[in-house]
């Protein structure tokens, strides 16, 4: 059975306890998914339920095991062996389950307990010890628990399994079976997927009896309150155009997703050094790092995260209103989870799509496989932000107050001894200085724009695109000086942002700088013979530079240990390769395990 949402098919029945937790919370309207759970015809029924993300499931299958728990009751017992079972594929999903629950559960006086990978399993053992009416955990940590006689499923009414389909992609269904096969045989099972694959239909065939199917939102339909923007740029400006797109935004909570740990590590680092209030959040952290950087995102010390696809799911952080992808998503699955990050109950949200030129076919096949509508646009210049920091700073001059009584004699004497004019500047000047300056971008052509798809001009048989446009550099400038700076090909140092950096912390042109020759660990550049005594004496000025970054006359730069160990730089490039991706992303997901001819479990 199908049932779409349909607010008059049935009225909601929603437990009185919950009701004056959703009052107190501030719930004037359910979202769909919340009202179709409040049914009376799934009261007693197994569900396999499919619904966007970011639609409130987790209130919606709080409202749906009421019955199973609580029964008629008020308020629960003595806590006891645990009544209900949530199983969640990530920590921070399992936590923010708990979160969620024990406020909408409150006024029936809850006890819940997680069982969660990373975590310390002394203490999850204790509290399982002295009672829960409700376990949430994660399915390596939970099976542990199981193995070890500490987590007694003998008296559970309902288990609940959240992100369904994340947790069968991550390796997870020996665990979920064998946790399924521990719990009574004569209890509710609920599903809960953003989309119902073939394993997550044998997975219902086999442990729900005569599951009601409900689809509350069509998999054709985009999210409304989510606007796509796909925007192109060359292949070595996608930083800048991360940037730019901070920078021209509205938004005062923003996630960017990387690929990689790497990569969310090095953009972390540019973003700080560029004045961002920045936080990092990957598989690499430990619990405790993770939990403190979604807390700063929470209460508004940081306004942008960094992340691998470990914060895709799960994760509910208030008020973000964009979403950036620094990296084109692998596929519509992981382009729907990343974005379903805003949007979330109600609220309108962005997300951007950061694609270099030659990536622009791969990402309009994921944005028609996931059946969005993406509007193409230019990456925010300097010009434009600047309009738009102009406009911030009159707002702000307008917008301030008159001067009270404690002021008023100050400001008297400062505008008998100060023109109004050098106020204003310093104003301006202050402004300006509080906010980061933005990436010199180089504009698309128009005909690169439209470009087509194969990479090499069959007329004359030369490579098309952002690499055939780019001129090699001139022979070293006559009698120029040689500088170093401390970023290299490690770093991923470029061309594109390197020579802007060099040019604002030596207040000097385009002109003035010669050859750019990028090292494994530093960057070596010449500076016109004219210039270079005054570049060395600005370089040397406090705040010439980004933090952690140092540009020094060569002369004065020892050489590094590589450049005299040869062998050791051959070394280091004969690495073993990292893991198989699959891999990393469920080491990502909690507490890995290894198992002989298995993949690692991340629970």
């Amino acid at each position: 059975m199908t049932a779409a949402h349909d607010a008059h098919s049935s009225p909601p029945s929603i437990h009185p306890s919950l009701a004056s937790a959703l009052e107190a919370k501030g719930y004037k309207n359910l979202t769909p998914v919340q009202l179709e759970m409040a049914s009376q015809r799934y009261i007693e029924a197994d569900l396999l339920v499919s619904a966007q993300t970011g639609s409130g499931k987790t209130v919606a299958f709080g409202i749906a095991i009421a019955s199973s728990l609580l029964g008629s009751a008020d308020h629960f017992g003595p806590a006891e062996r645990p009544l209900g079972l949530v199983i969640a594929p990530t920590r921070e999903l399992a936590l923010q389950v708990q979160r969620e629950l024990d406020w909408l559960y409150g006024a029936a006086h809850i006890h819940t307990a997680t069982c969660v990978g990373g975590m310390d399993m002394r203490k999850e053992r204790r509290a399982l010890e002295r009672g829960a009416h409700l376990v949430v955990g994660t399915p390596g940590r939970l099976r542990d628990h199981i193995a070890k006689g500490a987590l007694d499923l003998g008296g559970l009414h309902v288990v609940v399994l959240d992100e369904a389909d994340e947790m069968l992609d991550l390796g997870f269904r020996e665990d979920l079976e064998y946790i399924l096969g521990a719990a009574p045989v004569e209890r509710r099972t609920l599903m809960f997927s953003a989309t119902v694959p073939r394993g997550i239909a044998d997975l219902a065939k086999t442990f729900q009896r005569d599951a009601q199917r409900v689809a509350v939102t069509a998999s054709t339909e985009q999210h409304a309150d989510i606007e796509y923007q796909l925007m192109l740029v060359r292949r070595d400006e996608r930083e800048h155009a991360v940037i730019n797109t901070l920078l021209n935004s509205d938004s005062t909570s923003a996630l960017v997703f990387c690929h990689t740990r790497e990569a969310v590590r090095h953009l972390t680092a540019r973003l700080s050094n560029r004045g961002f209030s920045v936080v990092s959040l990957s598989g690499e952290m430990a619990q405790s790092e993770r939990s403190n950087a979604l807390q700063a995102m929470r209460d508004g010390r940081a306004h942008v995260c960094v992340a691998t696809d470990v914060a895709a799911r799960g994760i509910d952080l208030p008020n973000l209103d964009l979403v950036i992808h620094a990296d084109v998503p692998s596929n519509p699955a992981t382009l729907l989870h990343r974005s379903g990050r805003t949007g979330r109950a109600g609220r309108k949200g962005v997300c951007v799509l950061i694609v270099p030129q030659h990536r622009r076919g791969a990402a309009q096949r994921v944005l028609a496989l996931a059946k969005l509508t993406a509007v193409e646009r230019t990456a925010p210049g300097i010009a434009e932000i600047e309009a738009r920091y102009r406009k911030d700073i009159t707002d702000a001059a307008l917008a301030t107050a008159e001067p009270d009584e404690a002021e008023a004699a100050f400001v008297a004497d400062l505008l008998a001894k100060v023109a109004p004019e050098r106020i204003a500047a310093a104003f301006l000047r202050l402004q300006l200085a509080s906010r980061p300056v933005p990436e010199d971008l180089t504009p698309l052509p128009a005909a690169e724009l439209h470009a087509k798809k194969s990479k090499y001009d069959k007329k004359n048989g030369q490579e098309r695109g952002p690499a055939a446009a780019r001129e090699p550099r001139g022979p070293d400038m006559e009698g120029g000086v040689w500088f170093t700076l401390s970023l290299g090909r490690k770093q991923r140092a470029d061309p594109k942002w390197l020579l802007p950096m060099i040019c604002k912390a030596g207040s000097v042109t385009k002109r003035d700088v010669g050859a750019i020759r990028i090292e494994d660990a530093q960057t070596r550049f010449e500076i016109a013979a004219d210039k270079a005594a005054a570049f060395a004496e600005q370089i040397n000025r406090p705040g010439s530079t980004e933090r952690g970054i140092i540009i020094a006359p060569a002369g004065q730069v020892r050489e590094r240990a590589w450049q005299a160990k040869p062998k050791a730089r051959k070394d280091a490039t004969t690495r073993k390769k990292p893991p198989h991706r699959g891999k990393a992303a469920a080491a990502d997901s909690g507490n890995a395990r290894k198992n002989k001819g298995k993949p690692k479990r991340p629970g």
